[in-house]
């Protein structure tokens, strides 16, 4: 036997050698490969073979690889070993551990991990009840030197992560070991203790070994204090976070002594267990923390910083947890220091360290107690004069302009990833700055006002990256517009702060005032910085209402940003910051007027005129801006509570546009589809040659005008919201049976007039996909219907990357042109019915339409609308599923190379697949508004009280969540009455679950299916039906089981429909026959007890895990666990308590007092 192990393991160690090489062809690799997988497999010299290749005289490959073959024989053939074979095998493993390694330094790592693990497979197999004394036997070899104490360490912190983080083994398996592990916890912490110390110490005496077992110890520490209680966290007075503490200001450990102290911080549990953390507070943890802090940007070093940080902000929110809760904490006497510490981090030049701070921020300034604190209100302060620097947007990893572009490069991989952080970085900064200035808000506003004069007062600067249009522009990375971009964050965060908490005669009036005054007077022709300036009027806007004499520098300050230009070339297109300046300035009329139109009334008729002087003599404005300004007078004609007034305001101004709309011409063009193209030109193939360009680009934008023009009227015209004004002002014309107010708007007369084209315009717009239609494209146009590029982006979720064509004249093609011409019509359009194409349609007009109909129109509106489309969309979105799904097979069945596509079939597809995501969702979203209505009852217990519980040592199943109730709406009662749409719901509902989309499965599954199921469930539904309902929710198993959340639901559901159904219809007992694997036997039993009223009943857990058995093969697996063989470890003797009885003792012939108390009878 010897010569035939030493034989197969000279074939073995060549095999590996073969693998290893890098020179081996691909034919020879996977002959080796196989040759070593059907060993491991089937021969029976696994295990003197695989100790014999892991002996210390082989080399690092060929010892990992006879491991590796030690730890397949354990987690595949152990249950069929006899226990002769199972001890020599734990044997030889120790055997191994005692010295079958190298020294601590010379070992490799990864055989340290193959061994660790080896003996952690045996002890998840045996241990307690066959394995009595391992822990001793542990606490032995640490004795025998460093390499044996560092592989006891690995062994300790993968069985903790395998029981308690990966849950890697059965139930009671578990169980048994965590709870052994518990009832030793006192011993294994006081064991790692001394370990750690010891080493420690000699570590400090220079022996580089007892370093490495100082830092596998405390990684094993990690593993343990994240769950088990805190009163060995916290005993001997917090001496092990103490000694935590300590070792910061060690180079060699302070990184993982920084995670372990993360871990141990971090811990919820009762508040009165967390108490001791407060301890950390003292002037000697936070001198060490604060000395560690020191480092330069190396990066093994700044991983510790980030943990340092980390660690401070835990011990925050510590403080803030403790601090005026029932458990009586003071606060801390040298807060004070430690706020210097968070706020050390806070000025560092790492950007990412700066936003780890951010949250701790918040919870200080937003305690109830804390936040009165002297101290608390100094370092808001101080921070707000931090915030200034710390809102400039610096630090891109390309650039090496600001000390954190060092730091960036190692947390960032491109300038768009940092630009994406930094947005919300900065959105953080500003929620901060807001809390800040509810404390000390005067202070706030005057540091606001200090920076708004600074950046008056400076000279722009416009730095090395200039812009391409002109060279005394800015660009967005220019150090002024940089500066400008903060400042405003910053002005507009506190402004809007004050204006909620303080009363007016607090208010800084005056010197708000001037400093509106100051911007008012700045000049600039720089687009983006002049974007800043109107930020800032409009966020001073709200103290013109204390001095209304302003009110006219501010609209002509806003007037001429609208027509602002840098250069005199009108054939040049407008850069972006050019056209985003002029539609800011729009937007802030029509900020001005929806908020503050009282302001604006009294000089309405000035500012009427203005508009319509603008209307006339400029040239340059665009359709948009005119409408934009349309919409600021609407907002301003609602505060004239006169019908009459209001009505002939708007005849004026819409008399134009409603004369265009309803030409004869306009009329003619919007009626016939082939008419409409030739009018837009989209029936043309455009050349250089092409005269008649100009007429169709201005025959679109007079369509495009007309819809904008009243969408905008449409959009802000309003009847006065208070009752007494509107009858006042002739708005109301009556009132309904019930009382309430019938208003009239003063729109509707033209609107009328406008409907008609209107209504014709939307249905020529449909009929453009027509194949007729789509025929008349020219070939310049043909892809005109195609989603445009930017909307892609939208779609799929990819970023848009701004910084290089912000100051770029802005170029479209005729095809562009034509695109967004159809995308803009179209939304137009369909905002005035409340929808947008088919997407939007479904979330905006028909979700709007269901909310707001009366439920007397249920019947005549909503069913004969609600049921077609549902039946429809059912057959479309069915039909775009077996498309993606078919996709998915074929190329599955494929050869890589025949996949590979170009990479826009492939954007195409998956374009294609996210909007049928998205429209699946809307779709079902509508169906489950309509007819499913829940009720959540109140929650059992506070969800602060169930975060403190420290469950994580015992173990106990955590409570489920209070259970909703669905119900039917009333519209969902309306629709059910009708067979064909309940069909059609039912069908939609349960096709839906087996859609490649885990959301719409899930809601549809808890919600929808058995709700509107159970209406039925009573009645003569056709066997076929019953076992179609059935067998859709075990296909969406078979594509969404492999998901626990979306097993859960649907195993629910098949529940539900089995035990309430299978009483009438034996065909779903056929259908459970055909689940693979099923045992019959359980079938049987489970059918008895549903349906034998005398059989024994079982409770509800037991009863769901029962049935999840049943159905367990029909769940799918996911695609890397359909291939991986299965890992069997069977239970053991319970430890800790008897197995109940098999009889009832209900069913017992003595039922008296005294025979159920006898002795004999005590184990009941």
């Amino acid at each position: 036997m010897a010569d035939q192990v030493a034989a197969m393991c000279d074939q073995l160690i060549k095999a590996v050698n073969v693998i290893m090489d890098a020179e081996t062809s691909q034919i020879l690799r996977l002959e080796a490969l196989k040759f070593c997988e059907e060993f491991k497999e089937t021969n029976s010299f696994c295990v003197p073979c695989g100790v014999q290749l892991a002996d210390k005289a082989q080399p690092a490959i060929v010892r990992h690889f006879g491991l590796q073959i030690l730890e397949h024989v354990i987690k595949f053939r152990w249950n069929n070993m006899q226990p002769q074979e199972k001890i020599h095998l734990k044997e030889w493993a120790m055997q191994l551990l005692s010295n079958g390694t190298h020294s601590v330094l010379e070992e490799e790592s990864h055989i340290k991990d193959a061994l660790s693990r080896i003996i952690v497979e045996m002890i998840k197999r045996e241990w307690p009840q066959h394995w009595p004394d391992m822990l001793k036997e542990m606490e032995a070899l640490t004795s025998q030197g460093g390499a044996q104490t560092e592989l006891v360490m690995l062994i300790l912190l993968r069985l903790a992560e395998d029981v308690i983080t990966f849950h890697t083994l059965p139930i009671q398996r578990r169980r048994d070991i965590q709870l052994t592990l518990t009832q030793n916890m006192e011993n294994i912490f006081t064991f790692l203790m001394a370990i750690l110390h010891l080493n420690v110490e000699d570590y400090r005496k220079l022996a580089r070994a007892h370093c490495r077992v100082a830092v596998t110890t405390l990684n094993t520490l990690s593993g343990y204090v994240d769950w088990v209680s805190l009163a060995f966290v916290t005993a001997g007075n917090c001496h092990l976070l103490e000694m935590l503490c300590l070792l910061l200001s060690e180079p060699e450990l302070q990184l993982e002594a920084a995670e372990c102290l993360l871990i141990a911080i971090r811990r919820k549990g009762k508040l009165e267990d967390r108490k001791p953390f407060m301890l950390l507070f003292n002037d000697v943890a936070i001198h060490y923390i604060l000395s560690a802090a020191q480092a330069v940007v190396v990066e093994q070093r700044y991983i510790f910083l980030k943990r340092l940080c980390q660690v401070l902000c835990a011990l925050g929110s510590q403080l803030c947890s403790l601090v005026g809760s029932d458990v009586g904490v003071n606060v801390p006497a040298n807060l004070n220091k430690y706020m210097e510490a968070l706020l050390a981090f806070t000025t560092h030049s790492s950007q990412f360290l700066k936003s780890s701070t951010l949250p701790t921020w918040v919870a200080l300034f937003k305690h109830e107690i804390l936040s009165k604190e002297a101290v608390v209100v100094q370092m808001v302060i101080k921070y707000l004069r931090a915030s200034m620097t710390n809102l400039v947007k610096t630090g891109f990893p390309s650039k090496d302009d600001n000390p954190s572009c060092e730091y960036s490069r190692v947390d960032f991989d491109s300038d768009e990833d940092f630009t994406s952080f930094f947005h919300s970085f900065r959105a953080q900064q500003g929620e901060l700055v807001r809390s800040a200035c509810r404390i000390v808000p005067l202070e706030a506003f005057q540091i606001a006002a200090e920076w708004l004069q600074y950046q008056i007062a400076s000279p722009t600067d416009v730095g090395d990256t200039r812009s391409k249009t002109a060279e005394d522009l800015c660009s967005f990375m220019s150090p002024s517009v940089i500066q400008w971009e903060a400042m405003t964050v910053f002005m507009e965060c506190v402004v809007t702060q004050i204006l909620k908490i303080l009363e007016e005669k607090n208010m800084p009036t005056d010197q708000s005032m001037e400093l509106l005054q100051a911007v008012l007077n700045y000049d600039t022709k720089d687009p983006l910085i002049l974007s800043c300036v109107l930020t800032n009027i409009s966020t001073l806007f709200p103290f013109v209402m204390y001095r209304p004499h302003f009110l006219p520098q501010v609209l002509y300050k806003l007037f001429k940003a609208i027509t602002f230009e840098v250069g005199q070339d009108s054939k040049v297109p407008r850069t972006k910051s050019v056209k985003n300046v002029r539609r800011h300035a729009c937007s802030s009329v029509i900020r001005i007027c929806r908020d503050y139109p009282e302001i604006i009334l009294p000089c309405f008729d000035m500012f009427y005129n203005h508009i319509k002087k603008l209307f006339s003599s400029v040239a340059t404005l665009t359709h948009t801006e005119k409408c934009s300004l349309m919409e600021a007078l609407v907002l301003i004609s609602n505060k004239f509570n006169d019908f009459v007034k209001q009505k002939a305001f708007l005849d004026e101004l819409m008399a134009s546009v409603v004369a265009e709309w309803t030409s004869d011409e306009m009329r003619r063009v919007l009626w016939d589809p082939a008419m409409f193209l030739s009018f837009i030109g989209a029936d043309q193939v455009v050349t250089k040659q092409s005269t008649d360009i100009g007429t169709t680009g201005l025959n679109r934008g007079r369509v495009s005008f007309c819809l904008c023009a009243i969408l905008a009227v449409v959009k802000r015209v309003r009847c006065p919201a208070d009752l007494e004004e509107a009858k006042a002002g002739g708005f109301v014309v009556g009132y309904t049976a019930a009382g309430a107010p019938i208003y009239r708007n003063p729109f509707t007369a033209q609107f009328l007039v406008i409907l008609p084209n209107l209504l014709a315009f939307i249905r020529t717009q449909n009929s453009l996909f027509l194949p007729e239609n789509m025929a008349r494209l020219s070939e310049t146009f043909s892809k005109a219907h195609e989603v445009m590029d930017a909307e892609k982006n939208m779609v799929l979720g990819l970023s848009q990357h701004l910084l290089d064509s912000y100051d770029s004249p802005v170029y479209k093609t005729d095809l562009e042109h034509m695109q967004g011409f159809f995308l803009s019509s179209y939304d137009n359009c369909y905002h005035f019915m409340l929808s947008k194409i088919l997407l939007t349609s479904a979330r905006l007009f028909w979700k709007q339409l269901v909310l707001s109909c009366p439920q007397e129109y249920y019947d005549s509106l909503l069913c004969p609308l609600l049921g077609p489309l549902f039946s429809y969309m059912q057959q479309r979105l069915n039909v775009k599923w077996q498309v993606i799904n078919q996709r998915t097979s074929v190329y599955g069945e494929e050869e890589e190379e025949e996949v590979l596509c170009q990479e826009s079939q492939v954007t195409q597809e998956m374009l294609e697949e996210q909007l049928t995501r998205s429209l699946t969702r809307e779709v079902l979203d509508l169906l489950a508004v309509s007819c499913i209505s829940r009720k959540v009852p109140e929650s059992a217990a506070n969800k602060e009280e169930i975060e403190d519980e420290d469950v994580m040592m015992d173990s106990v199943q955590s409570t489920p969540p209070a259970q909703s109730t669905e119900e039917l709406t009333e519209l969902g009662k309306c629709l059910t009455k009708h067979e064909n749409i309940y069909m059609a719901l039912l069908t939609l509902s349960f096709t839906s679950l087996s859609w490649k989309d885990t959301v719409s499965c899930h809601r549809t599954a808890s919600m929808v299916c058995w709700t509107l199921l159970r209406q039925v469930a009573g009645g003569n539904l056709l066997p076929e039906a019953v076992t179609w309902f059935y067998t859709s929710v075990f296909r969406a198993l078979q594509v969404h089981g492999q998901h626990e959340v979306c097993n859960t639901t649907l195993s629910q559901l098949a529940m539900l429909i089995y035990e309430s159904l299978r009483p009438r219809y034996i065909e779903l007992r056929a259908v459970m026959t055909q689940i693979p694997n099923i045992s019959v036997e359980a079938l049987d039993q489970y059918d008895h007890r549903l349906m034998d009223p005398n059989a024994q009943k079982v409770g509800d857990k037991k009863r769901r895990d029962q049935f999840k058995k049943l159905i367990a093969g029909t769940v799918g697996k996911a695609l890397c666990q359909q291939f991986r063989k299965e890992v069997h470890i069977r239970n053991l003797p319970s430890l800790f308590k008897k197995p109940k009885p098999d009889e009832d003792v209900l069913k017992s012939e003595e039922l008296g007092l005294t025979t159920l108390f006898s002795p004999e009878n005590y184990a009941l």
